[in-house]
């Protein structure tokens, strides 16, 4: 009779652990879904801000016995209501580009200093104060524009007035203090000014130093390698600061109030009295508006926001025409 011989059993494997591999695919996962979420909800966001702000906007305007884009009055109130936004979009768009041509200029050429010439016992200091600067706080600037900034114009309007009244945009017909359209838009360049300074000086410094040294091995001067390697490599980032500021500009509400005398009058002399934007007619007039008055408003926020996209939006484009100057491909 054979004998017959027990089979032996394989031992059971040993529980594995979870390699590194797998725990960091699932750290992806989270970080992806999180990232996607955060995306999803500022677009949700945006959506809901753009449906309110419609939504007023249609139920003002259709009470309007004004054009809203061409009325130059603003008295939602009255009997029968008349409002427009005429009056409110040329000063914002004239203050911001005053802003901007006074302000982007002086901040590049800081940013380069700080950057590509100061000494670095200067330069970080210099950083230091410039990053400080751009987190004053708005009725601070507007304080101090309106007890400074204001009295010490009054010259500079008279100058300009009798060396320049001939570009009819200097020609003062209604004298009287300077709270103008010039002195708002001089007011914003110094407000935007460390903006655009602290983001343009990060961007500089991002230059490859390669690059630099290249030019330099050439014999480039100083100001040669800046105009070959550096402001080719940056012009993006400063497309992109600028555009910073001229957001901040558009939208400044306290400081424009500050130091603005606020009329509907429609005046391209930028040293007369009055004029208005449209965030300074928001915070002027929504407390004491009515139902409607609020609703014209809104309708006023909302061609402000489609603004601020298109200027946004144009931003972008000229930035991905130049992408062979984003420093992308470095």
């Amino acid at each position: 009779m054979a004998s017959t011989t027990p089979i032996e059993t394989p031992p059971a494997p040993p529980a594995q652990r979870p390699s590194s591999s797998s725990t960091g695919r699932a750290g992806d996962k989270v970080f992806l879904g999180l990232s996607r979420g955060s995306g999803i909800l500022l677009l949700v966001v945006m959506a809901a801000i753009a449906v309110f702000l419609t939504y007023r906007s249609v139920v003002a305007i259709s009470a309007d016995e004004g054009n809203f884009l061409t009325t130059f009055d603003w008295n939602p109130s009255g009997k029968p209501p008349v409002f427009g936004i005429a009056v409110l979009l040329v000063g914002t768009v004239v203050s911001s580009i005053i802003a901007m041509v006074i302000a982007v200029p002086i901040a590049v050429g800081i940013a380069l200093f700080i950057s590509h010439y100061a000494p670095r016992k200067v330069a970080t200091p210099l950083a230091y104060v410039v990053d400080l600067l751009a987190a004053v706080p708005s009725i601070i600037y507007g304080i101090w524009g309106a007890l400074v900034l204001v009295p010490y114009l009054d010259g500079l309007n008279l100058w300009l007035d009798h060396y320049f009244a001939w570009t009819y945009v200097f020609d003062q017909t209604q004298p009287g203090v300077a709270r103008n359209m010039l002195t708002v838009g001089i007011l914003l360049a110094i407000m935007i000014l460390p903006i655009v300074t602290s983001v343009s000086r990060e961007v500089f410094l991002q230059v490859p130093r390669m690059n630099e040294e290249a030019a330099l091995a050439l014999g480039a001067t100083r100001w040669e390698v800046i105009r070959l390697s550096v402001l080719p490599f940056g012009r993006s980032g400063v497309i992109s600061a600028s555009m910073l500021g001229l957001g901040r500009a558009l939208g400044e509400t306290m400081a424009v109030a500050t130091v603005l005398s606020p009329n509907y009058l429609m005046s391209f002399h930028l040293l007369n009295p009055g004029g208005g934007t449209f965030a300074q007619n928001i915070a002027a007039n929504f407390d004491e508006a009515n139902e409607l008055g609020r609703d014209a408003l809104i309708a006023s926020g909302l061609v402000l926001f489609i603004l601020t996209l298109l200027v946004n939006g144009a931003a972008r484009l000229i930035i991905a025409r130049r992408k062979e100057y984003s420093g992308a491909n470095a």
